[in-house]
């Protein structure tokens, strides 16, 4: 029997009636026998975690009226016991979720009398989230006659003190792990995102912390697959909201998933696959509102697919930085210059591109840091600008990245010749762009306008075979204006 470690993201238990739908979903023998599945980790309600920083934030600041958020947060939490457990189960847990909000008060109220939030308190205050949730659901299960016990991972991740995105002491993890769960034989609903330190301090496990909670578990016990539930079918070849026709993909490497998440498919944060990854366990992306879609299977070894490439991501909004002058060429540092002052104002670098003249070096960044990079490269290169050997910094903004992402690629031949074919047979002009050795990733930087044009254009080429997109600009509409306009609506 396949053993298997699930988890629930904040979307999936956003409502009781969410949370009633993750309940079917764990206990429904047919897909999950009994023993199969280990534990269920479950994220804070959905939204819940940004409001425990703005509390947080905001009673720093001096401003009691945080009190008013948190009763509306209490409501919420109660509320959901209410619905989901008969009033005959109910008083213990609505008694249990009072001394939480009680508890996170009196946290609170210490954050407004000293007038600051230091990186731990804010861990100790964000792990209300996930102990609310886990409690509301255990004892939700409970009520149902499933057999569970509520899980606070606190004791058995353990972590070092950097608070807001600690990090994981292995060993140390694995073998409480083991340990508790062999003594600990019923289905477990345990907390994500949270961990402690060996002090016991309260400490998070930074973004996409429930999903890495879940990888953790699953190495440790050794089990055959990781499930993150989260409300879309997989990963897709392209963003649905921008190409209508994007589809789920069925499977696709560890190296993919990294290249697409990080260029724009938020679908799971890379970093928190590798313990997983490490184990050679695999991850099945599910979505909690459609069970019977098959998912997407991230796997260590790429699975023969029909398509040349795997996917299409983007990021809508980059700003594109270039530095050039006579005074760069045949000049050892200036990129390590150029990009160690960028790090020291931590400013993160996206894409990197340079001519093999060292004439220009280009990069890509996040267009509210560009005020912070001007001024940097001003201050690293000053005198080289003030002789004329380099040229001061353009900054080009109103730009998106576009990136094809496949292991294939590698195999096949004319894959970039197609991409710019696509790009320029529809207008869409190119500033700059970066592929590494290894052919994984092709991406093109492009107009902000163009970015969903552009994402429509190659899912054309590489995905639809039997139709392309044509883009249609009509003047006027007259009589046969209106009249074409009709007959297009009407041949849809």
């Amino acid at each position: 029997m396949a053993t298997k470690i699930l988890k629930f993201g904040g979307s999936s238990v956003g409502t009781p009636e969410s949370i009633s739908k993750v309940i079917e979903i764990f206990s429904h023998r047919d897909r999950y026998p009994d023993g199969c599945v280990k534990a269920v980790v479950v994220s804070a309600f959905q939204g819940v975690t940004d409001t425990l920083i703005s509390l947080a934030t905001c009673a720093a600041s001096g401003d009691d009226s945080y009190r008013a958020r948190l009763e509306s947060l209490e409501t919420r939490h109660l509320e959901g016991v209410t619905a989901l457990i008969p009033a005959v189960n109910r008083s213990s847990t609505l008694a249990s979720t009072k001394v939480l909000v009680n508890e996170l008060s009196d946290v609170l109220q210490g954050v407004l009398l000293i007038g600051e939030c230091t990186p731990r308190t804010m861990d100790l205050v964000m792990s209300f989230g996930e102990r609310l949730s886990a409690l509301v659901v255990s004892e939700s299960c409970l009520a149902r006659g499933i057999s569970c016990e509520l899980l606070d991972t606190r004791p058995l991740i353990r972590t070092n003190e950097s608070f807001g995105s600690a990090l994981l002491k292995k060993e140390e993890t694995y073998q409480s792990i083991s340990n508790y769960f062999q003594t600990h034989p019923l289905l477990q609903i345990a907390t994500g995102f949270i961990a402690s330190t060996h002090s016991g301090a309260t400490s998070t496990l930074g973004r996409g912390g429930s999903d890495y909670t879940a990888s953790i578990l699953g190495a440790a016990l050794a089990v055959d697959e990781v499930e993150i539930w989260t409300d879309v079918d997989g990963m897709l070849t392209c963003d649905p909201r921008k190409v209508p026709k994007a589809f789920p993909i069925p499977s696709v490497t560890v190296e993919e998933a990294m290249e697409l998440c990080h260029f724009g498919a938020k679908v799971i944060y890379p970093p928190t696959m590798q313990p997983a990854v490490d184990a050679g366990i695999p991850l099945i992306i599910k979505n909690t509102f459609n069970p019977s879609a098959p998912g997407t299977r991230i796997v260590s070894e790429a699975v023969e697919h029909e398509f040349d490439i795997t996917g299409i991501s983007s990021i809508s909004d980059v700003a594109l930085l270039r530095i050039q002058g006579s005074g760069m060429v045949g000049v050892a540092g200036v990129a390590m210059r150029f990009f160690k002052a960028l790090a020291a104002n931590r400013i993160s670098v996206i894409l990197i591109t340079q001519a093999s003249s060292e004439h220009t070096i280009c990069c890509a960044i996040d267009p509210r840091s560009t005020a912070s990079a001007q001024a940097c490269v001003q201050d690293e290169f000053g005198l080289e600008m003030a002789a004329g050997l380099i040229a001061p910094l353009v900054v080009e903004g109103n730009l998106a990245i576009v990136s094809v992402v496949g292991e294939r690629m590698r195999q096949t031949p004319g894959i970039s010749g197609r991409i710019f074919t696509a790009l320029g047979a529809n207008g869409i002009n190119v500033a700059a762009i970066a592929q590494g050795s290894s052919e994984l990733n092709i991406s093109a930087v492009v107009p902000k306008n163009d970015e969903a044009k552009a994402l429509n254009a190659l899912h054309d080429e590489f995905f639809i075979s039997s139709s392309k997109t044509l883009n249609v600009w009509i003047a006027g509409t007259g009589l046969i204006g209106s009249t074409l306009l009709r007959q297009i609506q009407e041949q849809g």
